[in-house]
This record gives C-alpha cells, structure tokens and sequence, in this order.
C-alpha cells in the first residue's frame, strides 16, 4: 500500500512587506501567525529583518521551503518563484495579502497549508479569502489533505475521488468522522477511517489514525533488513496499517542504528529517542522487564519502554516485545492521534557552503537546511551572509583561527538533540569545516575526538560554490583544461610539502588555484610559487587576482605572471595562473581568461581542409 511521506518539520511563515503602506497589515498578519516580518530596505521602518532586492529575497525563502505570506501585489511574488516552479507536492505556501488586509489570496500550496493559513488571516482581518480551490469552494474540505494525526494511504486516487463528488457523487463514511460531509450509505465513493490495512481505490479513499508508537531495540550494526521484517510480520499479524504508525522509537544510545533510522525512513516517521532514565519510568507498565537490559544500558526495557513512553502516560501495551537474533520491536496505542512526540529527535549537522556570499550563488539546499536549523554556527561574517534566513535562529559566532572549536560546539550541540548548522563560506568540503568535522568524528573521546552522543548525530554535507569556481566563472574558463588548487597556508601544512606540491604542479603544467595567498604575517610563499612557476611556462602567462567574489567590492584583474606582486593580493583574493596554453581572449567587456582543451587542433585541421 502507497503511503503519504510524513511532513518535514517546516520552518515558521515569513511575512514580507515592501511599502509603508502595507506595514500595519504586515504586523498583523505576523502577530496572527506568530511570525517574522522581513521588510525592504528605505520602503518598510520597521521589520525583525530587512532586505534589499524583494524578489531575489522571496525566491531565496521560496527556495529555503519557507512559507511566504507577502503583503504586496500578487504579480510581485508571482514572478519571484515562476523561475523555480517544479513540484507542487513539495512547494511550500505563497500567500498575498492587500495593503490594507481587504483580500487573502493563496497563490501556492492551496492543500500544503496555503488555504488554512488564509482563512486564518482573513478571519482574523475580517477580510476575504479568496481561496479558488476546487474542492474547498464546493465542499469546504480538501481530501488530500486530513486533519493532523490522521494520513491517507493512497493520495493518488486523491484526484478521482474528488472529481466525482465535484460532479455530484455523494459519499458514505465509515468510521471516524473526519471531514464535514454528510453521509450517504449508498454514495458512489467511501471514506474509509481505519487504523487495519485496508486497500483503497479511485473511489475509496483510505485514512489512518496515527495512533500507534512503535518502540525498536537491536544489537549493534543489526541489518536493517531483519528489522523490516520483523516490524512488517508483526503489523500483519495484528492488523495495523503502517500509515497508523505515528513514529519510531528507541533509547538514545541507538540513534545512530542503520536499522532504527531505515525503519523510521520506510514508514515516513520521526524517530524519537529517549534517555535511559526515561525509559526506566516506564519500567512498571512493562510486560518483559530485564535485569539483563539493565545492566548494559541503565533501563529494564528498551522497545516496550520507548514504545510507552512515546504513546503517553495513558497509553496501552498493545504488542509486547517480539523478537528476532538481533532485532526487538513492541508497540504502544494512544487513544487519539499523536500529534505531539516525546523524547527528541536524532540530531543533525548540516555543513554548509553558502558559496562566496551572494544569495544568488547559495543552492536551493543550502537554503533549506539554513532554513530548517535550530542554530547556526560558524564565522561571524559568513553567518552575517545569510541576511534575513539567520533571522530568529540561535547563532553561535566564532573568530577566524576558532575552526576546531566551532567544529566541536556544532557537534555537541547536534549530539543534544539539535538541528545545527554549521556555515561555511565557498564549498565546506573545500578547505574549510567539512575535512575537520570528519576528522573529530574519527577519534574516540580518549582520542581528543568528540563525545560518544556527538559520533551519533546524523552529518550532511552540501555543496556550495567554491571560490575557484566563482573566479573561474568571471575569468571565463580557465579551468577548461587540468588544473589543480594549493594552499599557500603553513600554518597546518608543512612549508616544504607546499614547494614539493608547487614543484609538481608546475612541472606538471597544471592551471592552478592559490587558495590562502597571503595573510598579515605570511607574506613570502606566493612570491616563491611565482619564481617556482616561471621556471616552467612563459613570463607572460596570465593571472588572474579575484578579490571579494560576489560581494559588491568584487574586484577583478589580470596580470602578466612575472608582473605578479605580492603587495596587490590579500585573505579575500583567490589567484587563479594559468598553464603554459591559457590564454586572454579580448572581448568588448575587457579581457576573458580561458584554457584550450585541444579543440583548436581540430578547427586548425578543418579549416587546412577548407584552404585545399
């Protein structure tokens, strides 16, 4: 049976006001949705954040899966997230409001929460919803989208259910009441409310009640494909649809378990883990207590614990412990929806590359896990980058020099439960964060690593644009051939491996990325790698010095390699030298830099065959 993917925890509506005149609304509406107002700078006096280009800022927010309420023309959030129109199952809700709160029209996401949010702005203004969705204006009631705690099992006859009952087809209900539609025993369609593994159709739409809380224990590295098994056996054996599942649920010390978090991702739920101490008081409502469990992990029960715990303190043991070799599972039943989940989640770190720092050149991904974090770590530049996305979130700043201290914070903080981010500029994977936080996660404690919770976050890394990459860009394509990047930093790298590299590559031939140039103290390196290069291509290969990419004080310029001075480049630049075959190509904008492939070869040929 098809199953609806479990909402994302979505970050809070932002409310964007672009005039004076709509300012008074916009704080309304943002009091009603217990939101932010993000307002335009020089239009907007008061805001939690402002911004300067509104439609580069509602497509960063659209990007980021934020909800955006905009108190502004509709035309003005239209053209702002057309470019970036794809899936409307994942789009979150674009709503405009008028000036003067008058009208509330959802845009987008009418069935994500777009229609909910305007009938709650409306309301609240005494003003008009102009919600044009079908299903809402015939029948005040979306069917694809139930009430929270409850999840239909085959949205894709969604579509064909309500055509009919827009086309005059009555419906008959059985179960729970969950929608506003009278009940017709013979009507042409079923809701079907049932918490059994019930099939439906293009004419019977099938609801579960979240109910149920599943509680999972297992040996270490256990295959999650024996944890399958055995939490599919045993909800066929006592009738419960996996849609009835509200989440999965262990003791701490298994967040990390491939078979927990394989478990929670197929049935698209949460895992929530608990402390032993938690656990333990759920020890006299269990059915299996071991003074086994105990021993090794402080709890007399970990599944049918985590199980109860979960479902609440009023709950019932419904399944006790089933086991396999390696895998134990008990279930729990509430008697309504759970909707609210106890103990916390696994924790994430999210290492982030925001790129250069211009919005524009930050990935819709890197958008979203900036928008989903709890609290952003990292420079405090990089996190002034962000602009308005950092607003409301907890941030941790930390000095140049302070990498692994702010690699060990975010790890911590992540280990604690959190959603962390940890900001970096360029690509994090390219001489930043990425490397160190791998690094720490490869010791033990004893090792002057991270703590044994800190190795059981789950750590995603993004891409994001590396300076090579933006300086390339604006050169024109220097890197069309092999090239390679060298740090001129000695501080973590020793200074002879650095002229061992530098020798290399220029014997090599190589197009090569200065990362590090030079800094206050180390001022000599950059002048040794250009007499080391000189030795190997021509006194006039170009050079190109890119400071401050994407920033408004970018700056970029070309120069001949023996001309390169020292005195010119600083932190902020990224020196990109060409090999012996690079080249400036003279264009009406001034000079572009770029590295022939071999094409040339062939176009030299052709053209001898066209002389002949």
């Amino acid at each position: 049976m098809a199953l609806t993917t479990s909402p994302k925890s979505t970050p809070n509506p932002v409310v964007v006001c672009l005039s004076k005149s709509g300012e008074a609304t916009a704080h309304r509406v943002a009091e009603i949705l217990g939101a932010a107002v993000h307002g335009r700078a020089d239009r907007v006096t008061k805001a939690d954040a402002f911004f300067a280009d509104a439609l580069e800022h509602v497509r960063t927010l659209f990007a980021s899966g934020t909800p955006v309420v905009g108190v502004c023309a509709s035309g003005i959030l239209i053209r702002a997230v057309a470019p970036l129109l794809a899936d409307k199952t994942t789009e979150p809700p674009v709503i405009s409001v008028a000036d003067d709160g008058s009208v509330v029209v959802p845009l987008l996401g009418g069935h994500r929460g777009a229609n909910r949010l305007t009938q709650q702005i409306a309301t609240a203004l005494n003003s008009h919803a102009a919600i044009t969705t079908a299903g809402d204006v015939a029948m005040g009631v979306a069917l694809d989208a139930p009430p929270v705690g409850y999840r239909l099992a085959n949205p894709q006859d969604a579509k064909s259910v309500m055509a009919a009952l827009l086309n005059g087809a009555t419906a008959s209900r059985q179960g729970e009441a969950i929608f506003d539609l009278e009940n017709d025993v013979d009507g042409a369609v079923q809701l079907y409310v049932t918490e059994a593994p019930v099939d439906g159709n293009e004419t019977k739409l099938v609801y579960h009640p979240q109910r149920f809380a599943l509680g999972l224990g297992c040996a270490r590295n256990a295959d999650p494909e024996e944890m399958w098994a055995l939490v599919t056996e045993t909800l066929t054996r006592e009738g419960i649809a996996q849609g009835a599942i509200a989440c999965v649920n262990s003791i701490d010390l298994k967040g990390d378990e491939p078979a927990m978090n394989v478990v929670a991702a197929r049935l698209g739920v949460p895992l929530r883990l608990f402390t032993a101490a938690e656990l333990e008081a759920q020890s006299p409502r269990l059915e299996n207590p071991s003074d086994v469990v105990f021993a090794e992990v402080g709890c007399h029960g970990v599944c049918e614990g985590a199980a109860l715990a979960a479902a609440g303190a009023t709950s019932e043991l419904i399944v006790a412990k089933q086991k396999t070799a390696n895998a134990t599972c008990a279930l729990a039943r509430s008697e309504d929806p759970i909707v609210e989940f106890a103990g916390r989640s696994r924790g994430r770190l999210s290492i982030i590359g925001i790129g250069p720092g211009q919005h524009s050149w930050r990935t819709p991904e890197a958008s979203r896990l900036v928008a989903e974090a709890e609290e952003l770590v990292g420079y405090g530049l990089y996190i002034d980058l962000l602009g308005p996305l950092a607003y409301g979130k907890t941030r941790s700043d930390f000095p140049l020099g302070g990498e692994e201290d702010r690699c060990r914070f975010a790890l911590e903080q992540a280990a604690l439960g959190k959603n962390v981010a940890l900001i970096c500029s360029g690509d994090a994977g390219i001489y930043a964060m990425g490397a160190l936080v791998f690094e720490l996660l490869d010791r033990g404690p004893d090792e002057m690593g991270v703590s044994d919770a800190a190795h059981r976050v789950d750590v995603v890394s993004t891409p994001g644009i590396s300076a090579l990459q933006g300086a390339a860009a604006r050169a024109g394509a220097p890197l069309g051939h092999d090239f390679c990047a060298i740090s001129l930093s000695d501080l973590l790298t020793p200074r002879e491996d650095i002229v061992k590299r530098l020798h290399a590559a220029a014997e090599g031939d190589f197009v090569i990325a200065f990362y590090n140039p030079v800094s206050m103290r180390r001022r000599t390196l950059l002048a040794e790698a250009r007499d080391i290069l000189l030795k190997h291509r021509p006194a006039d290969t170009p050079v190109m010095l890119a400071s401050s990419l994407g920033r408004p004080e970018e700056n970029v310029r070309y120069r001949r390699l023996a001309d390169l001075e020292v005195d010119e480049v600083d932190m902020l630049t990224v020196v990109l030298v060409g090999s012996s075959n690079s080249k400036l190509a003279q264009l009406g904008e001034g000079p572009r830099m770029y590295t022939p492939r071999g094409y040339a070869r062939k176009i030299d040929g052709d053209l001898a065959k066209k002389v002949v």
